[in-house]
């Protein structure tokens, strides 16, 4: 068990990964466009400084209120387009009331797509990890969990992908790095033997995940929570939801919480979404996200933000290093 540690921080400002393209810098006719929307000119713009993307995404305010837009160019961005298009399909349908940005409406206009959804007034996590943000954000992915354990026909019509597919086809990568087909990463000495163990535990994942009805975020992770003035936790950027177990999540989620010192292994077991879950579900996610995060920091710079890599580097590591504080391999 992993207990209470000295916190790491990462070398990662999540309030300041994105590479985005500023309000003023987007073409005249969609600022146009999307002022047209609004009823009136925008008086002031924020670009976000998180995420690893470099579509656009800030909150503008006007006369008459403040709205969180995302846009991408059709041409050169159009998997971001797609995103957002899908985000906002899904925060259409999520269950009412969850701490989820609603969408307004979307356009389409100087060959650019915008969508446009609540401005929650947050911001992001501290880090190290503060306890009482992190319980206000854990009560608030039970919340979630509990929702989408049953999933809402609409949400489901949408033909959204299956966690199992998505670990076998993507996830799962120390089954290749022991056979020779992936590049090993950088690893600690004490990993390298354990590379067997790691690929049968990650192994396990898309049995485990192909048994669960509900859906999850899938990209849960602390640049994607907002707490708002009240203490509550705020969930956005759902375009990867997916058929899975709520546990999955929450392991993602806790990452971060290691590295900030807390005891994690309590928080996990004692959560309302590993109720039911294999006992060694924890282990098993770890391995596959350390796996799948160290693998892919190797792959060399992203064009998508200057601080991808590093972030994969240290939550990869953060993971490794937990599962092997949980298993005393190290």
């Amino acid at each position: 068990m992993t207990g209470v540690r000295e916190p790491v921080l990462p070398p990662v400002p999540y309030d300041a990964t994105a590479a985005r393209p500023h309000w003023p810098e987007l073409p005249a006719e969609l600022r146009a466009a999307v002022a047209g929307r609004l009823g009136g000119p925008v008086v002031a713009a924020r670009t976000a400084g998180a995420g690893f993307t470099r579509g656009f995404a800030g909150l503008l305010e006007t006369a008459g209120g403040r709205v969180f837009v995302k846009a991408a160019d059709l041409s050169h961005q159009r998997h971001l387009a797609d995103w957002y298009h899908r985000e906002a399909l899904v925060l259409a349908r999520l269950p009412a009331g969850l701490p989820v940005p609603r969408p307004h409406w979307a356009l389409d206009a100087a060959g650019w797509y915008a969508v446009a959804l609540d401005a929650v007034d947050g911001e992001l996590p501290r880090l190290p990890w503060n306890p009482a943000e992190l319980t206000a954000t854990l009560a608030g992915y039970a919340e979630v969990a509990a929702a989408l354990a049953d999933p809402p026909p609409e949400l489901v019509a949408l033909g959204l992908p299956h966690l199992a597919d998505l670990a076998r086809t993507d996830i799962l990568r120390w089954g290749e790095v022991a056979a020779g087909r992936e590049p090993t990463p950088r690893l600690p000495d004490w990993a390298v033997p354990r590379l067997p163990e790691l690929a049968a535990l990650e192994a396990r994942l898309p049995a485990y995940a192909a048994t669960a009805r509900g859906l999850i975020h899938c990209d849960l992770r602390l640049d994607n929570v907002l707490i708002d003035p009240a203490g509550r936790a705020w969930f956005c950027d759902w375009n990867w939801l997916c058929h899975g177990p709520a546990w999955f999540d929450l392991a993602g989620l806790l990452i971060t919480a290691y590295a900030s010192g807390l005891d994690v292994d309590v928080a996990y077991a004692t959560h309302p979404a590993t109720a039911g879950a294999p006992p060694d579900s924890l282990d098993v996610t770890l391995a596959a996200l350390a796996g799948y995060l160290l693998t892919s920091a190797a792959h060399g710079p992203s064009t998508a933000s200057p601080h991808l890599r590093a972030h994969q580097r240290f939550s990869g590591g953060q993971a490794l290093d937990w599962l092997a504080a949980r298993r005393g391999w190290a």
